[in-house]
């Protein structure tokens, strides 16, 4: 997931925001209010305004320390990282390759929910050092804070030790099974399946709760396990495409559908004469030696019909110093990885300079398309 909002880097990697945190903030943020409200009647409104926007960017700090955690591991272990994103369902540390082996991937999971445990444990001491009891409801506005930050660190990291793949229990839960089976492909199908089950049952739970009248809080419960089934079923589904896909190169599975274009051509004739004409998506713009860029029907919809005529394609091409190419040699899963991270429908693909072909969503479904169908029929494929 990409971040909207960048707020700096933390050991290098850098933290950002998604635009749906803006929801579960002023959710939480009101949700203190009414909490400190109501435990806490003699406080005044700017004292219970004031402790829950605290309170709030404490607990959202927490989870980035979380997160950190899960990708400082991942570093120390070799793994690079793109960054965190904190969005509507919590955190994701966008670690950019999976661990090696099973103790790796138990480190790294665990990581987080440790630091979470610490985290609250350290936090409800304090508040018990400033005179607080278990059971008792703190009067003092920073001992109020301390407290339930402890327990919703504490709560935090129980609740990601359940074995919801892909959460942080769930990739525990893998660690294990890959440790005793020594097959990670089979570690992940089994994860992720105990993961789809644990999300049915918390969002038949969560439905129960709405109409037992827990309203809010059990629409919340269902709509994370809703997240949870399609990120269990995703992770299963890019396991599997990874085992069809081993063995091949991007020189395997990338279409040659370029066509070339000269560089002075105005927009207004490409469009007369190859978009409206042929079927391509990636049309390469070039001088008389070199490749100059790459231009796609949806750069030609980005620009407005009055202007086709003064402009050329070079004007509105994406330049070859803008464009993510790989090799013909990468392996396809890398190529994969890669449009899964950026986002991307296609790629490029080049060698010395001069484009070989493109490598699209299409053409890789296709290719596992087929693959499966050998697999269906008991065939077999060199690998």
């Amino acid at each position: 997931m990409q971040s909207n909002i960048r707020l700096g880097r933390v050991a290098g990697i850098e933290l950002g925001l998604h635009y749906s945190w803006v929801i579960i903030a002023a959710l939480i943020t009101l949700s203190l209010y009414a909490h400190f409200r109501t435990v806490n009647p003699d406080w005044s409104s700017g004292t219970v305004a004031a402790a829950s926007i605290a309170t709030g960017i404490l607990f959202f700090a927490g989870l980035y320390a979380h997160e950190l955690a899960h990708s400082l591991v991942a570093k120390a272990h070799g793994i690079p990282i793109r960054g965190i994103t904190l969005f509507i369902f919590g955190g994701m540390a966008q670690i950019e390759r999976e661990a090696s082996d099973a103790a790796t991937e138990f480190w790294i999971a665990i990581a987080g929910p440790l630091t979470s445990l610490v985290l609250g444990g350290v936090l409800l001491g304090i508040a018990m050092a400033a005179g607080w009891s278990f059971g008792s409801a703190p009067a003092e506005p920073i001992v109020a804070v301390l407290v339930w930050l402890g327990y919703i660190n504490l709560a935090l990291a129980v609740f990601n030790l359940l074995p919801g793949f892909p959460m942080d229990g769930g990739r525990v839960f893998r660690s294990i099974v890959w440790k005793v089976t020594g097959n990670m492909d089979r570690a992940t199908a089994i994860a992720c399946r105990v993961g789809q089950g644990f999300a049915v049952v918390m969002i038949a739970y969560g439905i129960l709760r709405v109409f037992a009248g827990a309203g809010l809080a059990g629409l919340w419960l269902a709509l994370i396990g809703w997240f949870l089934l399609q990120a269990a079923t995703s992770s299963y589904w890019q396991m599997q495409s990874n085992v069809l896909m081993r063995g091949l190169q991007v020189r395997d599975v990338m279409s040659h559908d370029c066509t070339r274009v000269p560089a002075s051509l105005s927009v207004r004739q490409f469009v007369d004469d190859y978009l409206l004409r042929q079927a391509s998506q990636c049309y390469v713009i070039a001088d008389d030696t070199h490749m100059l860029g790459l231009l796609s029907p949806a750069d030609v919809r980005s620009v407005s019909r009055q202007r086709w005529p003064q402009l050329t394609v070079q004007d509105i091409m994406r330049p070859t110093s803008r464009i993510h190419a790989v090799h013909p040699d990468m392996p396809a899963n890398e190529a994969m990885e890669i449009m899964a991270r950026e986002n991307l429908s296609q790629l490029p693909v080049t060698s010395d300079g001069e484009l070989q072909g493109l490598i699209t969503r299409g053409n890789v479904m296709q290719v596992l398309k087929s693959r499966s169908e050998l697999l269906k029929d008991g065939n077999r494929w060199a690998a």
